[in-house]
Parts: structure tokens; sequence; C-alpha cells
């Protein structure tokens, strides 16, 4: 393995030593915006378009001496824009950029007074669903009617390469370990929780998704999949302004996504905040089949299982703060958020045992209720330096975040015999309280070295600490008892500094960004016994080095071909309670287990890619991981056990295309498909375990655009069969439509159907169990009809500070509840 990542980087070096020569200085264009009698103009909306498209490539606002930059400007034809209100709005004449231009001085700039009071002025450009950069692919949610009153896990699921299984484990071009931050912060949770609050998360305040396999230095190295990270709304306009998103989605069960965002800024002082309402109504319809052999293969008997899951909740996420501008160079804010869920699940299962002859033996009717309140706090406390106009800034974060839950549960298990007479009856009751407390510090450092190359610097420590109890009282004949087999209590820390070192340049034709990350980890782990188990515990300190390196050609000075390569080191750290030795009953017979003994794994990565005219992208990329984390299943005495263990090896090939294109001026298309191949390797409790396997998998969107402020949307999702590991997937395909009208410059009405053929279930085999054979087959509530309506008020503008807080980093993705 080593000799094969030598020969690639050595590949990479190759390339890279004959792209250098290549490197040209970007063009500066600037000028001053003035009235007709030559008064400096500040705030004006200033934008440069690309001539042969009309693509938004920069936006800049003025400052109080009217005069605006843009940097970094490529070889080609630009036309620019200026809008502000009051004026009448200016476009001016093509600009020609060649090669090894300098600055381009466009003078003063001269707007007239308007002759009427306008009632709105707004740039239009259009967003492409995908956008692709050096280290990253940006989707633009509101580029897709069919996200409208959607949730943010929804709109995941449209994302290219993004998958998403029935556990609610997301993978990224066939892999898992994803990374989920919000808002350049981790979302601090996992599974089933992230799951929940994604699914509560309105995508009507949702900006961007940002799609990173190989993430730079400046993130936190974890996550061996790569990150995603979904940008919420923000304005900092002038005045008051926002938007108001209402929704409906109907299927066989009610759901409601809404949302209010809003913006106020005056003087100094910007205040900001976005707040959302998930109503949850749905069920899973769940066929679990067994059969169970003898050591000479002969059936020994079958178990079958229906378990139907009943949800519904209430979830409310609130995010608020406001930003000092104490100079034009230094910004003080605070960042307070929070998230509330309660939730009532019901599982009304029935399991029933036959012999070889297909007669009934016995069954279990059971019906387990869990009360679930999840509730989530966290303050930011940031600060942001530039030293004049050096081109030098600096960034500080500071960050806690808590999380409370408490779990109470009731499993009621009826047993009868095959005629149906009644045997026993039992209760097994839980109360499972878990806290979790972060604290992160972090710090940004970055300067410009030349006109295009950058280095950025940072530092950052969190400490992590863990208490989680679980309390289970088993009732028979009315007589109740501590069950000390699966009561538990779990506390655990862990403290991880880190130190990063990045330089990049951005020219006109070659572009290379290079970066090492140093992360140091000291976790210790605490299982308090029992009158019927014995303390344990563990302690674990690594140090490890994560460098990144990416490269970016274009192969004409118009940017018709674009090659791009890309390296990456990454580590991904078990889940806090995977680590915790403690069994969770799923219903009677399955039961969730936690590892003590995981490793964390590592993962390393390289992409190659090429671009055409922006709009169409091939890659191909492979990833090497060692211990890699997965769900596995083990069978003992006809009682399933699910617990993570670290797989030996796993080698991931990625072939994609990713395509956005205007086939008319009123329909357009993107098209995403991978092709991924995935090889596992590992010693297993059956024996040793070798699957390989490929699968296919695409999404689509069409786009079409009418008349009279009517536009529409046809889409589908597809993946062919996937076998990994223990698990094998059958195909899962989907289509949907929707169709938007726009009442106003400011209110817009969105109508879209999901599933409309009724194709989407999840059907499944495990493999490799000992003496036993497995089936499932997972139904939901996945047709409906969403009615959406977005109402917007004010005049929105662009961000006028550029600092997104993102001190706590990955640590909040590992907590699973």
């Amino acid at each position: 393995m080593k000799a094969k990542f030598r020969v690639i980087l050595t590949c990479l070096m190759a390339i890279a030593s004959t792209f250098v020569h290549a490197q040209q200085h970007a063009a500066i264009i600037n000028g001053k915006i003035t009235d007709l009698n030559l008064k400096a103009l500040d705030l004006a909306t200033v934008a440069l378009f690309r001539s042969t498209d009309s693509l938004l490539v920069k936006t800049v606002f003025t400052e109080a001496d009217g005069k605006f930059s843009f940097d970094k400007i490529a070889a080609g034809s630009y036309q620019l824009r200026v809008l502000l209100v009051g004026y009448a709005s200016y476009r001016g004449e093509p600009i020609i950029v060649v090669e090894n231009s300098n600055t381009i001085d466009l003078g003063n700039i001269k707007l007239a007074a308007a002759t009427e009071t306008l009632k709105e002025v707004n740039i239009v450009a259009k967003k492409p669903f995908v956008e692709r950069k050096i280290d990253r692919t940006v989707v633009n949610v509101d580029a897709l009617i069919s996200n409208a009153g959607t949730s943010a896990l929804d709109v995941l699921e449209k994302s290219p390469g993004v998958s998403i299984d029935q556990n609610g484990n997301i993978s990224l071009k066939g892999k898992q370990g994803v990374v989920v931050f919000i808002d350049d912060k981790p979302s601090y949770l996992s599974g089933t929780d992230l799951e929940n609050y994604l699914k509560s998360l309105p995508s009507s305040m949702l900006d961007q998704i940002e799609l990173m396999t190989n993430p730079p230095a400046k993130y936190d190295a974890a996550g061996n999949a790569g990150v995603i990270n979904i940008k919420t709304k923000k304005d900092k306009a002038v005045g008051f302004n926002g938007s108001l998103n209402l929704s409906l989605n109907q299927g066989k069960l009610s759901r409601s996504n809404d949302s209010f965002n809003f913006n106020y800024r005056k003087n100094k002082f910007n205040f900001f905040g976005n707040f959302g309402y998930n109503l949850n109504n749905s069920f899973t319809d769940l066929d679990l089949n067994r059969k169970y052999k003898n050591p000479d293969e002969s059936v020994k008997y079958f178990f079958n299982q229906n378990s139907y899951f009943r949800r519904h909740g209430d979830t409310f996420n609130g995010r608020a703060g406001f930003d000092f501008y104490q100079s034009d160079f230094t910004t003080w804010g605070v960042v307070l958020k929070g998230n509330v869920r309660n939730a009532n699940n019901v599982n009304n299962n029935t399991s029933s045992l036959f012999n070889p002859a297909m007669v009934k033996d016995s069954s279990i009717v059971a019906k387990n209720m869990d009360d679930i309140d999840f509730r989530n706090g966290g303050i930011n406390a940031n600060y942001r330096h530039q030293f004049g106009k050096t081109g030098k800034e600096i960034t500080v974060d500071a960050d806690y975040i808590n999380y409370n839950s408490q779990t109470d549960q009731q499993y009621f298990n009826d047993t009868f015999l095959g005629n149906g007479q009644l045997k026993a009856q039992d209760l097994l009751e839980g109360h499972l309280p878990g806290r979790i407390n972060i604290y992160s510090l972090k710090s940004d450092y970055s300067q410009s070295l030349t006109k295009v190359w950058k280095l950025d610097a940072g530092v950052k420590t969190s400490y992590i600490k863990t208490n989680n109890i679980a309390s289970y009282f088993y009732t028979t004949n009315h007589i109740t008892v501590p069950d000390y087999d699966k009561s538990n209590h779990f506390i655990y820390s862990e403290n991880i500094s880190a130190a990063y070192l990045n330089l990049s340049k951005e020219g006109k034709r070659f572009s290379v960004q290079a970066g090492l990350r140093l992360e140091g980890t000291i976790s210790k782990g605490n299982q308090l016994g029992n009158i019927m188990k014995s303390d344990s515990s563990f302690k674990r300190s690594y140090l490890n080095a994560f460098p990144t390196l990416y490269f970016s050609y274009k192969l004409d000075t118009l940017s018709i071909h674009q090659l791009g390569l890309n390296y990456g080191r990454r580590i991904d750290r078990p889940f806090y309670q995977d680590l915790n030795p403690f069994y969770s009953p799923l219903d009677k017979f399955t039961y969730y287990v936690g590892n003590p003994f995981l490793k964390p794994s590592f993962t390393q990565t390289i992409e190659l890619s090429h671009t055409y005219k922006n709009k169409i992208t091939t890659a191909l990329s492979y990833n090497y991981t060692k211990d890699q984390v997965n769900e596995t299943i083990e069978i003992v005495d006809g009682t399933y056990y699910s617990r993570p263990a670290n797989i030996g090896k796993q080698e991931v090939y990625n072939a994609s295309i990713d395509a956005n294109t205007d086939m008319t001026k009123w329909l357009s298309l993107h098209w995403y498909g991978q092709y991924t191949y995935i090889h596992s390797q590992s010693d297993f409790y059956t024996g040793f375990l070798n699957t390989k396997g490929g699968f296919f998998s695409s999404n689509g969107n069409l786009q079409l655009k009418f008349n009279k402020g009517w536009s529409g949307e046809l889409n589908y999702r597809y993946q062919s069969r996937l076998r990994n590991v223990q698990f094998e997937l059958a195909n899962i395909y989907d289509f949907g439509l929707a169709v938007q009208k726009k009442l106003t410059t400011s209110t817009t009405l969105k109508l879209s159907a999901t599933d409309i053929f009724q194709t989407r279930a999840v059907n499944g085999i495990i493999n490799n169990l000992n003496l036993t054979e497995a089936n499932w087959r997972n139904r939901g509530d996945f047709t409906t009809v969403i009615f959406s309506l977005n109402y917007r008020f004010g005049k929105a503008i662009n961000n006028l500070r550029k600092h997104n807080a993102d001190g706590a980093q990955t640590e909040q993705n590992r907590v699973k509840n």
C-alpha cells in the first residue's frame, strides 16, 4: 500500500512541476462610483458579470470614498453593473482582460439620480444548482424548486454524490464517515440524532451546502469521507429585512417545516437570527425475516418480525446573534443557538417463531414506547481584526456547547403459544439521561504574501466530557427488579490540540494549495460498575500529521478546459457512545452493543478531475482506509447483536460525472452519475471477510421556465444494488415533480410531489451470519405533496462581514445520544 501511494505522490509532484511554468498574475479591476457632481457614493452594489454567459463572477460594495476593487480576475470579457437606491442603474461596456494584465483602472463611474422612486432594486443572476471550486463542490439550495418545504436531510439526498441509508448514515461518493457542519461549526450529532436534527431543519433556512471529500488544512482532520458544511441564510443589509417560509407536507400523515429569518443593521450594530419549527409525523413499516439453520445446513426454525414505528415530535431551532463594528478593521460578535425536540415514538412489534414446516410455535406481541426530551444550547464569541489594508487578518473563536437528553423507555412484551394462549407477560423500563459538554478555542491568521500567494495558519484546542447513564428495570409477575446486565454508567473525556499551516496561490491559469495539520489526542473512558459488573477504564493518546495538496490548471485562457488534482490524509475517531461497552435494547431480540476497543481509522484520498466550460466535471478518485469503523451483526442464541467494529482495510474507487447545462433559455438540466467499487477485508467472527462489489447511482433535475412567473421541475434518484461488508441493498429509485409561481417580487408559491410512482422502498440482505440467513424490507411515508409559501421583505444585500465563526470543529459530529 505504501508503494502504491509513493507512485501516486510521485506522479502528483511531476504534474505539479509541469504546471509551475504556467503561473501568471491575475488582473485587478478597480474604480470609483460617484454622482454627477463627483461626490463619492458608498455602499453601492458593484457586480462583475462574464459577458459570454452573464454569469455573476463577484460582487463588492463601495467604501466610504466610493472606491471598489476586484482582484484575481482571469482573462476574458466582462461587464460591470452598478446599483444603488435612489440612482439609475449602470451597465458598462465590455471590459477585456488579456494575458499578463496587471491593473485595469476604470476611473470615475458616474450615477445619475433616479427620475422616479424605485420600489425595489435587485441584481438578478442565475445561480446553478452545483458549482465546483478547487477544494469543494457547492450546492445552491434555492436553485431547485423541489427543495421548498422539505428538510435539510431531503436537500442532502439530492446533492451530487451524497446518499443516506435506512439508518440515517450519510455517505459521500460511496464512503461513510462524513462529518457534518452547520455554518462551519460541527453539528455534534451522529446516527439517529443527526438524522432527526437534519429532518427538523427546514430547507428554507439553508443557503448552500459545501461538499468536501478532501477538506483543506483549516478544517479538523476528522471525517474519512470528508466534510459536508451546511450554510444557513444570513443577511447584513442596512435596515430591517428577512423572509417567512411556511409549508405543509402531506402524505399518509401530515408534516410541516416552517422558518423565519431576519436581519437588522443600524450604525455599528448588526442583529440577525433564524428560527425554525418542524412537526414530524411519520412511520416506518419494517419486515425482518430470519432463517436459522443446523450445522448440517438444514432448517432449524424461522423467525419473522414486523415492526411498525410511529413517530411524532415537535422541534424548535433557533440561532441569533449580533456583530459590533468597532472600526473598519475590527469586529466583535456573539452567536447563540439552540435546539429543543420533544418526541414520542411507538413501535408495535409482532415476532413469530415457526418450525421447519412453517407451523407457528410461539409469538411475542410487543409495544415499545420511547419518550424523548432532547435539548441543545451553545454560545460563540468571536473577534476579527484586519491590519489595515495589508492583507493580514486574525480571527478568534470561543465556543461552549451543551447537550442534555432524557429518554424514558417502556417495552411491554406478551408471549403467546402457537395456539394463541397467553404464556407470559413482562415489562422492561429504561431511564437514559445523558449530558455532553464541549469547550473549544481557536484562532486563525491569514496574510497575503503577494498578489496571488496567501498564507493561512491557526491553532485550536477542544475539551469534551460526556456522562451517560442507563438504568433498566425488569418487571414480571408484578415484581420489579433492577436489570444490571443492561444498566450502565459511562464517563468519557477527550482533549484534542491542533495546529495548521496552509499556503495557496490563485493564478490566472495555475492554482495550488498545500497544507499540513498536526493533531494530538488524549482520551479517557470509565465504565462504572454495579453489583454484577466490575469497573473498567481505558486511556489513549496519539499524535498524527495530515497533509493536503491541491492543483488546478486551466488549459486555455477562456477556462474551457480545467484540470484538478488533490491528495489528503484524514482520521475518523469513534463516536463517543460507540466506545461505551453497554447493551441497549432495540427490541427483545435485537441489541446495540458498544465497543471500547475501537481504534481511530485513517484514510488517504487522491482525486483527478476535468472541468469543461465550468459546466461538466468528470472525476476519478481512490481512497484507502485502515481500520474502517463499520456496523457488524453477530447472532448468539438467536439474538442479534449490532456493534461497531474496525474493518481491517477498505478500498473505494469512484468515477463520477457532474453536468449543468442550459439546453434552451427555458430548459436546463443538472445530472450527476457515479460508479463506485468497494473492496473490504477483515477478520470476522465467522472467518475472514473479503467483500467486493460496485454500484451505480445518479440523480437528475430538469428545470423549465414558462411565462408570467411560472416554472417547473422534474427530478429523479436511482441507486443500483449495493454490497458493503455484511450488508447488501437492493436498488432504490424514485421520481418527483414541482411547480412554482412568483406572485410578486417578494412572494412565491411552490407545489411539489415526491415518490410519485410509490417506488421507494429499502430491501436488503445481511450476509456472513453464523448458521443464519436474514433479509428485510423497509417502507415509509415517502409519497407526499408539499405546498410552500415564501415571503421576503426588506432589501437584501450580501454580507458586509466575511467571518463565519467555526471554533468548535468536528467534536459535535461524534455525539450519539
